[in-house]
């Protein structure tokens, strides 16, 4: 079944958080995700989303600061252990089973992916007991420039370290269409190749960002087959509107109608 959630760091991203979950709770989507949540207290949210009936799938440890996080910048390992132990704290007051350890912009400078690694392992070690993921992102260079994790062969990389360290098997990765093209790479191929590392994916067209109906990714072919290779989470919709956010919200209707006729 192909189910949909709303990216709120993209979509009603003008809204406060618990009025950005019941806009996309009244649009039809059946999940939500954030980026930066901390600005709203945890039981508001929590009300939110209680309320709605939808589940809040993620969010991000805080990226606020021009490095765009600190999780692989060599140095910074208390900020980045505090900003993962926030994120922690809160995905459990909210009910969300997922926390995005962004790594930050360091030109994959010497030290970057020890710091990032042991920095994870400290997700990992916090996360486990929980039932959490610890989620990890490749991040198109295009977008922020020197960006730590740019591809999926390094996630892969990340992954496979950790795993080969003992560290509790929890860490996953975002596979975000838009990224994975602006580097070049094809979207079922890096699939194919993140094999039980796939935790979650973004969706979005290529190369505008716009919504998931045009340009050079076509949904009609990424959806299904991404299901049919054995995916069984949301696609989050995490794209920059073209125009009005509601109207634009048609791309979903085919999808919703099918999954209604399937009697889903």
């Amino acid at each position: 079944m192909i189910r949909f959630a709303a990216n709120l760091g993209f979509l009603w991203a003008d809204r406060p958080l618990p009025d950005a979950i019941e806009a996309a709770a009244a649009a039809g989507f059946d999940a939500v995700e954030c980026h930066m949540p901390y600005a709203h207290d945890p039981p508001d949210v929590a009300a939110a989303l209680e309320q709605t009936g939808l589940p809040m799938l993620g969010l991000n440890t805080d990226h606020s600061g021009p490095e765009v996080g600190v999780g692989a910048i060599p140095g910074r390992e208390a900020e980045a252990r505090s900003e993962i132990e926030r994120a922690v704290d809160y995905a459990l007051a909210v009910d969300c089973p997922a926390i995005h350890v962004m790594a930050g912009c360091t030109g994959r400078s010497p030290g970057a992916e020890e710091a990032y690694r042991s920095n994870l392992a400290h997700a990992a070690e916090l996360a486990a007991p929980e039932g959490l993921t610890v989620l990890v992102e490749p991040i198109s260079t295009n977008t922020f420039a020197g960006y730590h994790l740019h591809t999926v062969d390094q996630a892969i990389g990340t992954i496979d370290a950790l795993r080969d360290d003992g560290v509790p098997d929890v860490t996953r990765v975002i596979l975000d269409w838009f990224h994975v093209a602006d580097m070049g790479d094809d979207v079922l191929d890096a699939a194919a190749r993140l094999g039980d590392r796939l935790g979650h994916v973004q969706v979005a067209a290529y190369p505008d960002r716009g919504e998931p109906d045009a340009g050079d990714l076509d949904a009609e072919v990424l959806l299904p087959g991404l299901v049919a290779a054995g995916y069984e989470g949301f696609f989050a919709a995490e794209y920059r509107p073209r125009g009005d956010l509601e109207a634009g919200l048609s791309w979903m209707a085919p999808w919703l109608a099918a999954r209604a006729g399937a009697g889903a």
